[in-house]
């Protein structure tokens, strides 16, 4: 029987997550339990450089990462209600999402190899530093 009745899986649909969703299904008793997040940046561009034209790719970048966290999400069991898309920045909507929905723990892949983050990426790191929960870094070897 698993401590954590809450787990979110924050997850980069364009980046190799495997390892991350693995962990998380080992951890949890029930897919019920898990919450898969994908958090996109948000894009900022002068509508005057691009001509006029009406593209929102915003909205296409949540789009997409809709189509694929759902794909992954449902290979995985997770339901519907427990998929989630945030726009920000990834650390500050982690938190934020946390707090606001009681998770136990926060599980987040980790792959940086440079600089003073050589053993967790920025990412991760910043997660790690602002959560009020547990977080389990999965490193993610490339």
């Amino acid at each position: 029987m698993s401590a954590y009745k809450k787990i979110l899986i924050a997850v980069d649909v364009c980046d190799d997550y495997q390892e991350v969703i693995k962990k998380a299904m080992k951890l949890a008793d029930d897919p019920e339990w898990l919450h898969v997040v994908h958090v996109v940046e948000p894009i900022y561009y002068p509508e005057n450089y691009m001509g006029g034209t009406a593209i929102d790719f915003q909205e296409k970048t949540v789009e997409f990462a809709k189509s694929e966290l759902d794909e992954i999400a449902t290979k995985h069991a997770i339901p519907p209600a427990n998929r989630h898309i945030l726009i920000g920045k990834a650390a500050t909507c982690i938190h934020v999402f946390s707090e606001e929905n009681a998770i136990d723990l926060i599980i987040v892949g980790s792959h940086g190899k440079h600089g003073l983050q050589l053993l967790l990426g920025s990412t991760a790191t910043a997660i790690l530093h602002g959560a009020k929960c547990d977080v389990l870094a999965v490193r993610i070897f490339d």
